[in-house]
């Protein structure tokens, strides 16, 4: 009951209006499903990881015995996590975060205010501000009653840097908290694992497909220093490299398709014009009634060029794309980016307005965080058990070390490369 009222509540119908991949639906017409869906996909994926870690004897972390008597409290604050992680997103991508005030005009609770106070706010900066000091915080906080947690808790498993100052995630001397927030977020949590399969599903591609159930089933955890860490059972291992590169590959084919980075550097140029005058609110109460309607309908009201082409759906066509980070690319990088030097300047001189845009994505950021470590289980033929961190278990992060890049040319009117 407590977790339908938040669902109910202004902020969380609110992502009904949200879509899930922006402009995408420009190129994948089905793509047209919302964070609202996500955000529910999301807290049952992250129910399901827990339950897979906490759940049995069987599974249970290494070293913990039933009964587990945090297993309510820490269930119930991971489900409310994953299902406001997303809450503060902007209308239709994350380029609306040009239109975000100062951060600190959302006065941010000081227990979670944000480091650099001079910056643009973000989406997770709008999550904390809604979590912590809303109209839903109270809401936050009659679900909490029972398992004796508060609002601070749930932001503390979205945001990992704030601070708390009890021991709320603490049971017989160990913490917990890293392996919740790992749920929530991390090379392995339930908000990628949710949003791969559905953007894939209503893309109508087949590169976020992976092993869920598999994946999820050979979840476990790990303690160091009386800190307990995510862990993956050896045989999903290879599940897990499947996950990696799924992942990958939908940055490089579906959310970097040409036609989703023009409408968003369209987007771009409208908000960075001078005329523009849509900002998004500081007020937290105010910002429930901007969604995807709300700046679609200013847009459409707009005689800026920008966005009368968005209004319009008469975006800049695609002239050059060149991929880099690939081993054919690496082999003509110096030719390419002389051919994208020549061609620049061909049309400086003809008059030519063009855009240009590189979409960078990498396989995975893990190896620079050792602060947030994955283990790999091992057990012998004699039930014993070994942990190894992630990156020793598996050589993709050096194959993909060097990240992959696609830089694009647009112009206003298709012009063909003969003629240049």
């Amino acid at each position: 009951t407590s977790e339908l009222s938040i669902i109910d509540s202004p902020y969380f119908q609110r992502l009904r209006q949200i879509k899930q991949l922006g402009f995408s639906e420009n190129s994948f017409p089905s793509a047209t499903h919302n964070r609202f869906v996500h955000s529910l996909g999301a807290m049952e994926a992250a129910s399901l990881a827990y339950e897979a870690i906490f759940g049995s004897k069987h599974s249970l972390p290494e070293g913990l015995t039933q009964p587990f008597h945090s297993y309510a409290r820490f269930r119930s604050v991971v489900r409310l996590a994953a299902l406001l992680h997303d809450v503060g997103h902007g209308p239709l991508s994350h380029t609306t975060e040009f239109a975000m005030p100062e951060v600190k005009e959302l006065n941010i609770p000081r227990a979670a205010a944000p480091k650099g106070k001079n910056r643009k706010a973000t989406h997770e900066d709008y999550t904390l501000k809604i979590i912590l000091d809303s109209s839903l915080t109270p809401l936050i906080k009659q679900a909490g009653i029972n398992d004796g947690f508060e609002p601070l808790h749930v932001a503390a498993l979205v945001e990992p840097k704030i601070e708390i100052g009890d021991s709320f995630f603490m049971e017989g001397g160990i913490n917990f908290r890293p392996i919740l927030q790992q749920i929530i977020s991390s090379e392995l949590d339930a908000d990628r694992m949710d949003y791969l399969r559905r953007d894939s599903l209503h893309a109508g591609v087949s590169y976020g497909q992976f092993d869920f159930d598999w994946l999820v089933g050979n979840l476990t955890g790990h303690i160091v220093d009386q800190k307990c860490y995510l862990s993956l059972q050896h045989r999903a291992l290879y599940a897990f490299e499947d996950f990696l590169i799924s992942r990958f590959h939908m940055f490089l084919m579906v959310y970097f398709h040409h036609k989703s980075v023009i409408y968003d550097e369209m987007l771009a140029q409208y908000l960075g014009s001078p005329e523009c005058t849509y900002t998004l609110p500081s007020d937290i109460e105010k910002y429930c009634e901007y969604n995807d309607a709300h700046l679609s309908s200013h847009l459409y009201k707009s005689n800026n060029p920008w966005a009368r082409r968005i209004a319009d759906r008469k975006p800049y066509r695609m002239l050059v794309e060149l991929h880099s980070g690939i081993p054919v690319a690496k082999a003509a990088r110096a030719e390419q980016e002389k051919l994208l030097s020549q061609i620049k300047e061909k049309l400086k001189l003809e008059g030519t307005h063009y855009l240009s845009s590189t979409s960078t994505s990498e396989l995975s950021k893990y190896f620079r965080r050792p602060s947030d470590p994955i283990f790999v289980r091992y057990d012998n033929h004699y039930n014993q058990a070994s942990f190894i961190p992630l990156e020793q278990c598996t050589d993709l992060f050096q194959k993909y070390e060097e990240k992959r890049s696609i830089t694009r040319l647009y112009v206003a009117t298709v012009e063909t490369p003969a003629n240049l």
